[in-house]
């Protein structure tokens, strides 16, 4: 993202290189998914056990504007490359240190990748509580936590750079994939300090059709007056089980009762022309490919 935006970025790697290089897909001998997340960048190798290209980096950090690591706590004040030292070196450096679980606190030393922090943060347990009937979490194949928390970072950043504008001072950004994982359970942590009366069903999920399913979004009441239009129940906009929005949550499997006797009577394509045509936001359900 920040190449996108114009910066020169070096990425340091050791010799015999990240294992993502070794990542299927492979296409002529090199990982696309690792072209994917680092096109743009320049690349050099570099063995930080060695005192010398320790000094290598040193310099670097000399001329740089930025630097990210993402080793766990305290690896870099044992390398010397800690930010009090390369501040020294460097007022206006900004660096951003990504971990599992931020720079201090009890967890701050633990490893950490992307599908423990989704454990540990109660995204997967928030997640399977919205797929009725199921107890055991979700295999985890795609990784929010990564993108999010560098996401966050290189907002991070960009405040950083601005006020950097301000202050002619650089600083040390603290992202953490636990508080960035967090952040997407607006809900979960607002339920898990006060009491909420959960839906009949969950508000958000795939409506049956004749050949498949449709996402349906309601979020606003001008939705679901357009719903209610759309599947031939106008008369639902004033029915008192419908009619407030605390109402309608109570109710939601009855709402959905009656918008799947209406779209499992059409095709996908039907139902999405139809909503669509009606001002519902809908969807069918598509593979990445």
């Amino acid at each position: 993202m920040l190449a996108d935006m114009g910066a020169e970025v070096i990425k340091i790697e050791s010799a015999e290189g990240e294992t993502m290089r070794t990542r299927p897909p492979v296409r002529h001998g090199c990982s696309t998914a690792f072209g994917q997340l680092n096109v743009g960048k320049k690349s050099v190798v570099l063995d930080l056990k060695c005192s010398a290209d320790v000094e290598a980096v040193r310099r670097l950090v000399a001329t740089a504007d930025i630097l990210v690591e993402n080793f766990r706590p305290g690896v870099m004040q044992r390398l010397g490359l800690a930010y009090a030292t390369l501040s020294e070196l460097n007022p206006r450096l900004i660096y951003c240190s990504i971990s599992g679980y931020g720079q201090t606190g009890p967890s701050a030393e633990l490893p950490a990748y992307a599908p423990v922090i989704h454990a540990a943060s109660g995204y997967e347990m928030a997640h399977l509580a919205y797929q009725p009937g199921r107890s055991r979490p979700d295999y985890c194949g795609i990784y929010h936590a990564d993108v999010v928390t560098g996401t966050y970072a290189f907002g991070a950043i960009a405040s950083a750079l601005y006020q950097r504008e301000r202050t002619g001072r650089g600083q040390h950004i603290d992202c953490s994939m636990l508080e960035s994982m967090l952040s997407l359970t607006l809900n979960e942590i607002q339920g898990a300090q006060f009491a909420v009366e959960p839906p009949q069903r969950p508000p958000f999920g795939p409506a049956e059709t004749r050949d498949g399913y449709v996402m349906i979004a309601v979020a606003s009441e001008k939705t679901f007056q357009n719903l209610m239009g759309v599947i031939g129940r106008p008369a639902w906009v004033e029915d008192p089980r419908f009619a407030r929005y605390a109402d309608r949550r109570r109710h939601w499997g009855d709402l959905m009762d009656g918008v799947e006797a209406w779209s499992s009577g059409l095709t996908t394509a039907e139902c999405v022309a139809a909503l669509s045509a009606g001002g519902v936001p809908s969807s069918a359900y598509r593979s990445v490919a």
